[in-house]
């Protein structure tokens, strides 16, 4: 273990013995649905709308290509095919709202970085030399000189109130700001956090961004969680969290029985 990224941290909070089956023993149930893809294709075209690339191809078009390339990858006949013709429309309808949306939210800004990555050393984990990794899709500067880092969640209608102050849902943008200030030396309080919904059935508004606040207290809660997951996980402590089987994708196969 060199490295762990948000993703495994939220695995391991959620059942460390799903951490064990998905990192340790690198057992693979899970291998992605319409759903991901369209995930990834959208998040594909964020970028190019933030920059104005990808010249040879409409917004729509590249969307179109990066999401035929995602469900190729998958078993065409699991794929609902309703879904794959509703999803790229959506996707269409989505598409033009991004760059005015950014305008109407921030004002003036500059691009900062574009999936910039994250490899910073832990200073706490020490002497275990562990590294944060990830990557930030997107951070921008305003004319007040603050920085903002965002990160695009593509969903159906949105998130309800419990979702966007589930603070192990919110820990992910605390631990951004925490490693991309240190990484770049800038004052925690020059930069804010959001999560920026990217909304597929909604009927008007389809994206909406929104800030995450993360005061001392929950920077000081998600480190403590990150210690305690790289200490236990350093110590192989894998204890089943039977609360979280429901949703499992290892729940009653040969690897997890209740």
């Amino acid at each position: 273990m060199k490295h762990i990224s948000y993703s495994e941290l939220k695995t391991w909070a959620e059942c460390p013995w799903k951490h064990k089956l998905s990192y340790i023993e690198r057992v693979r149930k899970f291998i992605g649905n319409e759903f991901t893809a369209f995930g990834r294709a959208i998040h594909a075209v964020c970028e190019n709308v933030v920059v104005c690339e990808q010249e040879e191809l409409t917004d729509e078009e590249f969307f179109d290509l990066s999401f035929r390339k995602e469900l190729k990858a998958l078993n065409e006949e699991d794929l609902d095919k309703k879904l794959v013709v509703d999803m790229q429309q959506q996707g269409h309808i989505i598409i033009p709202q991004i760059a005015p949306y950014l305008k109407a939210h921030f004002g003036s800004y500059e691009v900062v970085s574009i999936e910039e990555r994250l490899y910073e050393g832990i200073d706490f984990a020490m002497p275990l030399e562990r590294k944060f990794k990830g990557f930030i899709d997107l951070v921008i500067k305003t004319d007040d000189d603050k920085y903002h880092i965002i990160d695009w969640k593509s969903c159906s209608w949105g998130w309800k109130r419990e979702k966007r102050t589930d603070k192990l849902i919110t820990y992910q943008l605390t631990l951004y700001k925490k490693f991309w200030c240190a990484k770049h030396e800038i004052d925690p309080s020059m930069v804010e956090t959001h999560f920026a919904l990217l909304k597929r059935t909604a009927k008007e508004k389809n994206v909406e961004i929104f800030r995450v606040t993360s005061g001392e207290r929950k920077m000081k809660n998600a480190l403590k969680l990150l210690n305690d997951a790289i200490i236990n996980i350093e110590k192989q402590n894998f204890v089943k969290n039977r609360k979280s089987c429901d949703y499992c994708e290892f729940n009653n196969t040969e690897h997890c029985k209740r």
